[in-house]
């Protein structure tokens, strides 16, 4: 079961049911968002997809029309979009075959010739040594950052917008899970999406104390909202268009079966934080990724598609790269 949110020609919003085929997804009643749906499986203290199978409505909506006509939202937002917490995690995923080679490879050769290994590769091998931790554990500590709130989220087919500051804008193919705190201060699981967590690649490397500065930047997530258990193992591609033609594809994978952390050990790491359980408020999180056109020498330009696609999501998830025009250097003045 899939959730989608959408909005007429004339602006109402609505949502969606995709069980099978997104041409015929089910439009429900009286209701207008995902985050009301849930608030009310919380009030009714039953589970999410026990109230969709009996919530009413039978019209029929052909969701990829909605989806090339740039109709389709965010599948979760937050009436207040300070209330909703974008958020991620790093160095979580295990990579190809090739990538794994290679990095086992150099950490042997680190070992070999005693080289201190980089930061992010001992992080990366804490990860493999603890990111699975037994039931009510917490294990290792992933890589986290801050991404800003509901601010940045652009909606499927919507420009990701580069700073006019930014030295670039790149794909991050990625699963994101989504959630909303409980009246009682409790992280609750709505489900999962296809998200492009959209970083500043080159700003990074420049130095990884530049990663926080890299990470404030657009995003987006959707278009549907996996209600079921992620699989454990997620097969996607991950692709640039330019003028009509791919300029880069690559298969991406996530899943735990792929990952060197528990979907659950990063879920803990970020909900340990007190913060982070305000009622009410919605979170973003996205779980990292491996597979990046930016290892591969590509630099997108304004105007390129990135296009990530998966099973089970019923729907590919496509952006365009937009870059904002120059702005003054911003002054502060006293009060």
């Amino acid at each position: 079961m899939q959730l989608a949110q959408a909005r007429s020609d004339n602006g109402e919003r609505f949502v969606l049911v995709i069980e099978d085929d997104p041409t015929q997804a089910r439009r429900l009643d009286d209701v207008d968002s995902v985050h009301a749906l849930a608030l009310t499986a919380l009030d009714r203290n039953v589970g999410l997809a026990s109230l969709i199978k009996e919530w009413p409505g039978e019209a029929r909506v052909d969701a990829v029309a909605l989806t090339d006509k740039g109709q389709l939202l965010a599948p979760l937002d937050h009436p207040d979009p300070a209330h909703l917490l974008v958020t991620g995690t790093g160095l979580t995923h295990l990579g190809s075959a090739e990538g794994r080679d290679k990095m086992h490879r150099q950490m042997n050769e680190a070992d070999q010739s005693e080289q201190p290994l980089t930061d992010s590769m001992k992080m990366f091998r804490k990860g493999l040594d603890g990111g699975k931790p037994a039931p009510g554990d917490f294990g290792v500590q992933p890589e986290w950052f801050y991404k800003g709130d509901g601010g940045i989220v652009m909606a499927p087919g919507e420009a990701l917008r580069m700073p006019h500051f930014a030295l670039d804008g790149g794909e991050e193919p990625e699963i994101a899970g989504l959630y909303l705190i409980d009246n009682d201060g409790a992280p609750r699981r709505i489900g999962y999406a296809l998200g492009n967590e959209f970083s500043d690649h080159v700003t990074e490397r420049e130095n990884y104390l530049y990663l926080a500065h890299s990470k404030l930047r657009a995003c987006s997530f959707g278009p549907t909202l996996l209600v079921d258990e992620l699989p454990d193992d997620v097969q996607g591609t991950s692709r640039i268009w330019r003028d009509g033609d791919v300029l880069w594809e690559k298969p991406f994978i996530s899943g735990e079966d792929n990952m060197c952390h528990s979907l659950a050990n990063l879920e803990a790491h970020h909900f340990k934080y007190a913060q982070f359980c305000r009622p009410g408020d919605v979170h973003v999180h996205f779980f990292g990724t491996a597979t990046l056109s930016f290892s591969e020498g590509i630099s997108p330009q304004p105007g390129d598609v990135f296009e990530i696609d998966a099973k089970p999501f019923a729907l590919p998830l496509r952006n365009p790269l937009a870059k904002d025009a120059a702005a003054p250097v911003p002054s502060v003045k006293p009060l």
